[in-house]
């Protein structure tokens, strides 16, 4: 099974060299409401982009579709996709679901393409399932990736309930999107927990807080609007770096 550096080194290598030199990240200071436009931007209060994996950028005319391996697969997982695809689509991204695909984990997708799968314990972890994504080396933004969720999920082997499961296949899709934990220090004791980040005002935690953050209720699955002001950023930083 591919190792998410493994797949960073191979995207596209006919692109960007490693030692290229982009505008310097910096940090968004607009709070939830507002995006900065003249980036690239890579974190900001409820969310942050994989910039550490040379992801910057979310391509708005780049078709990105989501392919299963099996029908049976496909059958199993758009129920919980739907709402949140949707939602990426009105927020700018050229998402679609798509059809069957065999996926090739000793390489990278094809260009756009983001494929579930599952296996046992990607990660290593019980419980745990892994979002891989692949940057384009022509300019940074992000290319596609694989989605692998645990299959212990489904074998009666970890119990998870169905707010966390629909919260976690989100997330994981979110990470082939560009976007990172946004767990962050609030207590400020010098360590980044598991489950701390920002709350609003109801106690909603962003669907990418690390190990499950999201809504808590018949809203889990859906993108929070820190989740979406993190992708609303991807896309900016493209026309900032002059990504079409």
């Amino acid at each position: 099974m591919p190792t998410l550096p493994a797949h960073l080194s191979q995207a596209h290598t006919a692109g960007l060299p490693a030692t290229a030199t982009l505008p310097a990240p910096r940090t968004a200071t607009t709070g939830t409401g507002g995006l900065v436009t003249n980036g690239p931007v890579m974190v900001g209060t409820g969310w942050r982009i994989t910039s550490q994996f040379r992801t910057y950028c979310l391509s708005p005319s780049r078709p990105y579709v989501i392919t299963f391996p099996t029908q049976a697969l496909k059958d199993r997982y758009v129920p919980y996709l739907t709402t949140a695809v949707s939602q990426l689509v009105t927020a700018g991204v050229n998402l679609t679901i798509g059809g069957i695909e065999t996926p090739d984990y000793s390489t990278v997708p094809p260009q756009g393409h983001i494929q579930y799968g599952e296996a046992y314990r990607p990660v290593g972890t019980a419980g745990y399932s892994q979002g891989l994504p692949c940057y384009d080396t022509a300019d940074n933004s992000v290319w596609g990736g694989y989605v692998l969720i645990d299959t212990e999920y489904w074998d009666g082997t970890w119990s998870i309930t169905t707010v966390k499961l629909k919260n976690t296949l989100v997330h994981e899709l979110l990470h082939t999107l560009g976007l990172d934990h946004c767990n962050s220090d609030m207590n400020n004791d010098g360590v980044v927990a598991s489950y701390e980040t920002v709350k609003d005002t109801a106690g909603v935690t962003p669907i990418m807080t690390s190990p499950n953050g999201g809504y808590q209720d018949s809203r889990a699955g859906q993108l929070t609007p820190y989740d979406l002001n993190g992708i609303r950023q991807l896309l900016a930083n493209a026309t900032a770096l002059g990504v079409a």
